[in-house]
C-alpha cells in the first residue's frame, strides 16, 4: 500500500506515520475521517474564520490562526485585525472539500471557528455554554450539568442541541436567529450560566478560578465574542483522537467520550447528520436573560481582578507568592 495519495488535485503524503503518541491512528486515518465526514463538517466552517490545531511528527500540539506563506493560492481566506498581536491575521475558510483535505495532510487535526461568518452584521450564530467537569469526575456530570443548562434554557423559552466536546465535557449550543448583538449574546451566555447554577449549586459552578470550583462542573460562559469552538465532527488531539460528536438529549446518560473517535465515528452516524437532526430552529434571546446578563461581570475579567487582589492580599500578609 502507497504511502502517498492524491484527492481533489491535493498530494497526500506520509500517510502511514503515527499521528501523535496514544492516537493509535495515522494520517491516512485522520484523512479518511476528514473525508467521510466533509459533507457534515464542511457547513459548520464554511464562512468562518478557521484556527486550527496541528501536531507535525516530533512536536507538540500548536494552534494556527495565520495561515503560512507555502499555502496554496485556491486556499479561501480573510484578513482580520488581532487587537492583542495588533496586526492582521489571515484566517483560512474552510468551505471545501480540496481545502479539508489539505489541511488534513498539513497534519491540522482539530477545527475551531469562530461563533460568527465573516458577515459580521448578522452577529454570533449560536449561544455556547462549554461544561468542564471536575479533574477525575466521570462523563456523567458534565451530562448532569448539561441537563441543568437544558432547564434553564427552557425556561427562558429556549432550546439547545448537545455535543461532546471530544475531550472530557460537553457543549451545548443554542442557534440564534440572526441581527443579536455580540454584546447581548455575551450577556444572555452569563445570564444562562447563572440561571443553570442556581438551579444545583452543589453540582455546577460558575467560578473562574479552579480553586474555586470546589470539585463541581464549571459552566463556562467566555464562549462568546471572538472566541472559537471546536466544530461538531472535528476530531481532537486525544487519546485514541476522539471526535466532538453531536449526542441526543435522550442518549446523553449512556455514553462516554470514548465511544466517538476517527475509526468508530463515520459507523456511527450511517447516513445520518445529528448535528443538524438535533439543532432546534434559530431563536431570539428573551429580553430579560439579556438585561440580567449585563448585570454580571465577565468571567475573565473579574477573575484577574480577582487574582490581583489575592496576590495583593498575600504579599501584605507576609506569604510568599
Amino acid at each position: 500500500m502507497t504511502s502517498q495519495d492524491v484527492r481533489e488535485g491535493v498530494p497526500l503524503t506520509n500517510l502511514d506515520q503515527q499521528l501523535f503518541a496514544e492516537s493509535g491512528a495515522t494520517k491516512r486515518d485522520l484523512l479518511d475521517y476528514l473525508d467521510a465526514v466533509s459533507a457534515r463538517l464542511l457547513p459548520v466552517l464554511a464562512d468562518r474564520p478557521l484556527s486550527v490545531v496541528r501536531v507535525l511528527r516530533g512536536q507538540d500540539a500548536f494552534m494556527q490562526k495565520n495561515l503560512p506563506k507555502y499555502t496554496p493560492e485556491w486556499v479561501p481566506r480573510v484578513k482580520l485585525w488581532a487587537e492583542t498581536s495588533k496586526r492582521n491575521v489571515s484566517y483560512a475558510l474552510c468551505n471545501d472539500r480540496r481545502t479539508l483535505l489539505w489541511f488534513g495532510n498539513q497534519r491540522a487535526i482539530e477545527y475551531h471557528p469562530t461563533l460568527t461568518r465573516i458577515d459580521h452584521e448578522a452577529g454570533p450564530t449560536h449561544l455556547i455554554m462549554d461544561l468542564d467537569p471536575p479533574e477525575g469526575a466521570a462523563f456523567g456530570v458534565a451530562v448532569a450539568g448539561a441537563q441543568l443548562v437544558r432547564r434553564a434554557l427552557a425556561d427562558a423559552g429556549l432550546a439547545g442541541a448537545l455535543k461532546t466536546s471530544g475531550s472530557k465535557g460537553v457543549h451545548v449550543f443554542v442557534p440564534l436567529a440572526p441581527g443579536q448583538a455580540m454584546d447581548d449574546v455575551a450577556a444572555a451566555t452569563r445570564a444562562v450560566a447563572a440561571r443553570a447554577e442556581r438551579l444545583d449549586p452543589d453540582l455546577a459552578t460558575t467560578a473562574f478560578i479552579r480553586e474555586d470550583r470546589h470539585g463541581k462542573v464549571f459552566l463556562d460562559s467566555t464562549r462568546a465574542g471572538g472566541a472559537t469552538v471546536v466544530a461538531a465532527y472535528s476530531p481532537r488531539v486525544r487519546p485514541g483522537v476522539r471526535v466532538s460528536f453531536p449526542v441526543p438529549w435522550s442518549d446523553a446518560e449512556n455514553v462516554t467520550p470514548d465511544d466517538f473517535t476517527v475509526h468508530s465515528a463515520v459507523k456511527l452516524l450511517g447516513g445520518d447528520d445529528p448535528w443538524v437532526a438535533e439543532m432546534p430552529a434559530p431563536q431570539q434571546l428573551p429580553a430579560d436573560l439579556v438585561e440580567e446578563g449585563h448585570t454580571i461581570p465577565i468571567a475573565r475579567v473579574a477573575a484577574m481582578h480577582e487574582g490581583k487582589r489575592r496576590a495583593r492580599a498575600r504579599r501584605e500578609s507576609g506569604e510568599s507568592e
